[in-house]
């Protein structure tokens, strides 16, 4: 990601929470860092930026008594790790989230981001 172009801050998120594509299931990656708006996932497959998801966020139960979140999100862009060239890091912009989860989500970023 050459251009910083964020206006909201990103938090570096403080647990392992893996996030699947709602309609196939398929696990895409984990949780590496939060803001209010988006968030960064590693993955182990390279994820075409501008692809829409319908995402389920696995909570752990500090969080919610629920076990997951669902919600809209674009991927914007996709690098490969500068750590570990298996790895691609995948940044996604939150496009849809009912009121409840955007609640819980509120929660992690402000209770589990450093």
């Amino acid at each position: 990601m050459a251009n910083e172009r964020r206006i909201i801050k990103r938090r570096n998120f403080q647990y392992y929470m893996q996030m699947y594509d709602d309609q196939t299931e398929e696990l895409l990656g984990h949780l590496v860092d939060v803001s209010q708006k988006g968030f960064k996932m590693d993955s182990k497959k390279q994820i075409p930026a501008g692809r829409d998801y319908r995402l389920r966020m696995d909570l752990i139960g500090e969080i919610s008594g629920r076990p997951f979140i669902v919600f809209t999100a674009r991927s914007k862009w996709c690098q490969t790790d500068p750590m570990d060239p298996f790895i691609f890091n995948v940044g996604f912009e939150i496009t849809g989230m009912n009121q409840a989860d955007a609640a819980i989500y509120k929660q992690i970023v402000e209770k589990y981001g450093s």
